[in-house]
């Protein structure tokens, strides 16, 4: 019996920055084995900001989403893959119509397999001729953001218009 409530409470952490924390939220909850998808502010030098001081761009912050899963269901490494393939990885300070520093894309690794993972990926990608932008970066405090940008697009009922799949692995 304790080995199935020990198997029930593992979970693993993985970060990802890919512009607006909405349209990556929305696509990593669908994932078969994520438990939580929670949006919010990584990477900056203030404690407990807030969504108005982190677009000022001054806090150094990125939008990014905090994701709780079941490994035994899912691997990083195909949540990362879903990552590179749900945002544009080349594109420096902004995701489509979003401009500014906090729009960066990165991960934001918890440990040495997390950011070896995520380092072959990128080169993947840079053999397939694409050239990321993508930041490789420890893990730092993760700020929960606001309540109203929790479940954004579940909430508005509507897509994201910034975020979209292409295949590219």
């Amino acid at each position: 019996m304790s080995a199935i409530i020990a198997a029930e409470k593992h979970t693993d952490t993985a970060i990802f920055a890919g512009g607006c924390f909405w349209g990556v939220e929305y696509y990593m909850q669908k994932e078969k084995g994520v438990k939580t998808v929670v949006s919010g502010y990584t990477g900056g030098h203030k404690d407990h900001p807030a969504y108005e001081e982190v677009c000022s761009g001054k806090t150094g912050h990125y939008e990014a989403v905090e994701i709780s899963f079941d490994p035994a269901l899912v691997s990083f490494e195909k949540l990362a893959r879903l990552f590179f393939e749900i945002h544009d990885p080349t594109q420096w300070n902004h995701q489509g119509p979003d401009q500014g520093v906090q729009y960066r894309s990165a991960v934001f690794y918890r440990d040495e397999a997390q950011q070896k993972t995520t380092e072959k990926l990128i080169g993947l990608l840079k053999e397939k001729g694409y050239k990321v932008v993508t930041e490789v970066k420890p893990a730092t405090t993760f700020w929960k953001a606001e309540d109203y940008h929790q479940d954004y697009y579940e909430h508005k009922g509507t897509l994201p218009y910034c975020h979209g799949y292409k295949k590219r692995f």
